[in-house]
């Protein structure tokens, strides 16, 4: 992949980074905010469904990182755009749309498929 192209995804990828660790931030001190909060059993039960639908999306989050750090790995190591199953190019619009994709299209439904089956 050209240099060029590289540095573009580098990019994307360091600002959806930044933009998970700013909102899992954010999180973090509307949890200690809640924590100071008096009311009712109703305010309990509502803060306890966002706090779970939080934790959620933090997982969500905390795995994105995971893949965001490996692609920008392998950016530094000259193997970034490669499939980790087959060492064929990951498409350029695979990587548009998802920019720490570890696999191409194909073998991500083999994956997928895969992943059902034991299921």
């Amino acid at each position: 992949m050209h240099q060029d192209k590289l540095e573009s995804f580098k990019k994307i990828l360091l600002a959806k980074k930044n933009a998970i660790l700013e909102h899992n931030a954010q999180h973090q001190s509307n949890v200690e905010q809640m924590r100071n909060i008096k009311g009712d059993e109703a305010d309990y039960a509502t803060m306890s469904a966002e706090n779970t639908l939080e934790k959620s999306i933090f997982q969500k989050h905390h795995r994105e990182l995971e893949y965001i750090e490996i692609a920008l790995e392998k950016i530094e190591n000259g193997v970034y755009g490669i499939c980790e199953m087959c060492n064929e190019h990951i498409a350029l619009g695979r990587l548009k749309a998802k920019p720490h994709a570890k696999y191409c299209i194909v073998c991500r439904e083999i994956v997928e498929k895969d992943l059902k089956d034991k299921v």
